[in-house]
């Protein structure tokens, strides 16, 4: 992706804590306009947030879009489930990765690209704890590795 014309508005930092990602779709998102505002604002929280799908169309669940200040009555629910556009062969492909065992959709983030809400959505299979620590003593030993360059660079 690359990354004229493109404002990531949220990320979901702990998917890929949380799961090994396979592989990575851009989707387009149904949107009202007062979360469009809310959105463009920064005001979306993809925490706990999931894709499921139904009737061969793909729904997002728990993105949560803060109500627009100013959107009163037209203020949707913040927690609403939210239709993703895909094309018909995304959608064949996204199925048959979840009905393998295990493999699940997760977003990792929402961005705009060329003034459209875009949300990236990745296919994932989940992390045991053994995994996540196996991650994180790889994370600290380059840490290490690259403090110790540093210093060795200023003797």
């Amino acid at each position: 992706m690359s990354s004229e014309n493109i404002k990531v508005l949220a990320q979901n930092k702990k998917a890929s804590h949380d799961y090994f990602i396979d592989e990575v779709y851009e989707a387009g998102i149904v949107l009202f306009g007062t979360e469009v505002k809310s959105v463009r604002m920064g005001k979306v929280n993809l925490k706990d947030s999931f894709a499921r799908i139904e009737n061969n169309e793909v729904f997002l669940y728990n993105m949560h879009i803060s109500p627009y200040e100013k959107g009163n009555i037209f203020n949707k629910d913040p927690l609403r489930t939210r239709k993703l556009l895909l094309n018909r062969r995304e959608i064949n492909k996204l199925t048959g990765y979840v009905t393998q065992k295990g493999y699940t959709l997760v977003p990792l983030k929402v961005y705009l690209k060329h003034g459209l809400v875009k949300v990236e959505l990745a296919v994932a299979r989940g992390k045991k704890l053994y995994d996540k620590r196996e991650d994180m003593a790889k994370r600290d030993a380059k840490r290490e590795i690259e403090r110790h360059f540093k210093e060795s660079q200023h003797i």
